[in-house]
């Protein structure tokens, strides 16, 4: 009796250790949830100016003709839903940017990329395929949550890994510590303010729910003249 006993509770340890084993694995597995970060707003075709400090959206990082392949500028003040008035958009307006790019100034994939990038080993990449563009996120601003498609690169740097992919704040130091620009669809969805602080953290394509950010997905991929 005392013998199926004690077997009994060994069988039960050991499935104990393997489902927190199982746990810490899926821990390690999710992406990092980036905590009251500063966003602030940009927009395809936005010019340059002195609060976008000069940078103008017209291209984006990876699209020289993002605001044509768009289908026009995607006009904050002017909108027709989550869409800009007098166009529907050829791409999702549910978009943002992070800064980091995983191609150099020279238009080379940074080696560094197929290492920090937890995605990167899923397939194999095309020369021309960032492995950035187009991946999803989620923002959460209070109780409501939004997800956007990452299409460009900012704000006001292009190589703060430790930031995108790690645990760290932001070093971009401009508009109180900016760690993410979203689209008017994002900002009018949630709610934001010019300035204002959010929740991200990357999700895969599958995990990705319904909603208005999926009635147009963006499968672009570089153009460079």
């Amino acid at each position: 009796m005392k013998k199926g006993f004690y077997f009994l509770l060994i069988i039960i340890i050991i499935l104990i250790l393997i489902s927190c084993e199982k746990g810490e694995k899926d821990m390690q597995n999710n992406y990092t949830l980036h905590k009251d970060i500063t966003v602030t707003i940009f927009w395809v075709g936005e010019d340059a100016s002195e609060e976008n400090g000069y940078i103008t959206n017209t291209p984006s990082a990876w699209d020289e003709k993002w605001t044509e392949h768009y289908g026009g500028i995607d006009d904050p003040d002017n909108r027709n839903g989550y869409y800009p008035a007098g166009f529907i958009p050829k791409e999702n307006p549910f978009y943002f940017a992070l800064p980091y790019n995983d191609f150099d100034e020279n238009g080379n994939r940074k080696k560094e990329a197929y290492e920090i990038i937890p995605w990167a080993k899923e397939k194999k990449w095309g020369n021309l395929e960032s492995m950035c563009k187009n991946r999803w996120i989620k923002i959460i601003k209070g109780d409501k949550v939004a997800y956007a498609q990452w299409e460009d690169v900012g704000p006001f740097n292009e190589d703060d890994k430790e930031y995108v992919f790690g645990n760290s704040k932001p070093k971009n130091t401009i508009n109180n510590y900016a760690g993410l620009d979203v689209s008017p669809a994002v900002r009018d969805y949630l709610n934001l303010k010019d300035i204002d602080k959010i929740d991200w953290q990357f999700v895969d394509e599958k995990d990705v729910p319904d909603g208005p950010w999926k009635e147009i997905i963006t499968t672009s991929q570089i153009y460079w003249e």
